[in-house]
């Protein structure tokens, strides 16, 4: 028998949080990256279960008021406005996997899954991942938290960007090690890991 130290108590802590629901109670700008290289700073005035309404940065100039409903499978990532330069500068794009035309999957038991006891070990370990999305981004950085349908991810200089799951295609450590659910239902290099605790044996 084995547990990871500390991996119950951050389920508990953190994996029903919403990042939506956080910004809709915050009312701050954040930069939006939506399927079809769409990109707008908005904030979100409205949730659902399945979309949002977002009012984009431009209504506090004035130049409008019409909000616009956003399906939550469309958003990629998403971080604060005020970062958009930084951000962009530090985004790669894999051109093989962006040529390949690929779509956010509908269905969740279709989607590239990572196992929360896959992420909990390399957030713990600082270890630097590489998250390559379906339009080919490459977010490169250290895992700064997840939950049920995030992952956050510290690029350098600790600017926080916010991945939804269902936008993951691959995600890999410097060596190129792949840390999906097939490969590590496999690898489960999760037990090598400092923090796995075994008992009752």
């Amino acid at each position: 028998m084995y547990r990871i130290r500390g991996f119950n108590h951050y389920l508990e802590q953190n994996y029903e949080r919403s990042t939506f629901s956080e910004l809709l109670t915050s009312g701050a700008f954040w930069y939006f990256h939506l399927y079809g290289g769409e990109r707008i700073a908005a904030r979100i005035v409205a949730e659902r279960v399945y979309d949002f309404d977002a009012l984009p940065a431009d209504t506090d100039a004035g130049l409008s008021t019409v909000s616009r409903a956003i399906a939550k499978l469309d958003v990629k990532l998403i971080y604060p406005a005020e970062f958009r330069g930084q951000v962009e500068r530090l985004l790669k794009t894999d051109e093989k996997v962006a040529e390949r035309g690929l779509s956010p999957i509908a269905k969740a038991g279709e989607r590239h899954h990572i196992k929360n006891r896959t992420l909990f070990p390399l957030m713990q370990e600082k270890v630097v991942v590489f998250v390559t999305l379906f339009e080919g981004e490459v977010v490169r950085g250290l895992i700064g938290g997840f939950s049920r349908y995030e992952i956050m991810v510290k690029l350098k200089g600790g600017i926080p960007v916010t991945v939804f799951r269902h936008a993951v295609n691959d995600i890999r450590d410097k060596q190129g090690r792949c840390y999906l659910k097939p490969v590590q239902q496999q690898a489960k290099d999760w037990l090598k890991s400092n923090l796995v605790e075994r008992f009752g044996e």
